[in-house]
């Protein structure tokens, strides 16, 4: 019998999580996608509910007081978070939810949901991440470096997640997501 998961996906900036997630969700369309909340403006055709929960900072402050997140940070002025009844919702529908954060979220999901999933996305090299991140053009230099440096931290942390997915052929790595993701559908711990 198959169970209704919380798989956190994590790694480095240029891993490949989005791409890895994108094409997972094609394979299996029944896995929902975590919808964020927020405390920044919605961009230009963001629409709350859909791209972002889009959230005051007292509406924010309200649910970190009444512990309605299962996990939150402070990221460039602004606030994200995982609401708990996006989680409890998805799970409670029969569906397996995914998380894509970063791996300070991540710990704080499982500290939060005991049964949760951690899957790292690592590069095949420091120089296969760093030639990805220069390729998509999206970070200054300064951030670039800033996500080099912070490699070794993360490779260090991967060490606590229940799986490391090494994504150096995007239909090998695909396929292994959907293997771990399958393997602990199955599971009944």
């Amino acid at each position: 019998m198959k169970i209704s998961r919380l798989f956190v996906i994590s790694g480095p900036s240029g891993a490949g999580k989005g791409t890895l997630v994108s094409l997972l969700r094609a394979k299996r369309p029944d896995l929902a996608l975590s919808i964020s909340a927020t405390t920044r403006h919605p961009r230009s055709g963001e629409i709350d509910g859909k791209d972002y929960y889009f959230l005051t900072d007292d509406e924010f402050d309200d649910l970190i007081a009444q512990h309605g997140f299962v996990e939150w940070a402070h990221v460039h002025a602004h606030r994200y978070g995982t609401l708990q009844r996006e989680v409890k919702r998805h799970l409670e529908g029969g569906h397996s939810l995914i998380l894509e954060i970063d791996p300070q979220g991540a710990f704080q999901v499982k500290e939060n949901v005991k049964d949760a999933v951690l899957i790292f996305i690592t590069p095949p090299s420091p120089q296969i991440l760093e030639e990805r991140l220069r390729k998509r053009g999206t970070e200054s230099e300064r951030d670039i470096q800033i996500r080099l440096a912070n490699m070794p931290g993360e490779l260090e942390a991967s060490k606590n997640y229940n799986v490391i997915i090494e994504n150096d052929d995007l239909e090998k790595a695909t396929q292994a997501l959907l293997d771990a993701i399958a393997s602990f559908e199955e599971k009944s711990e």
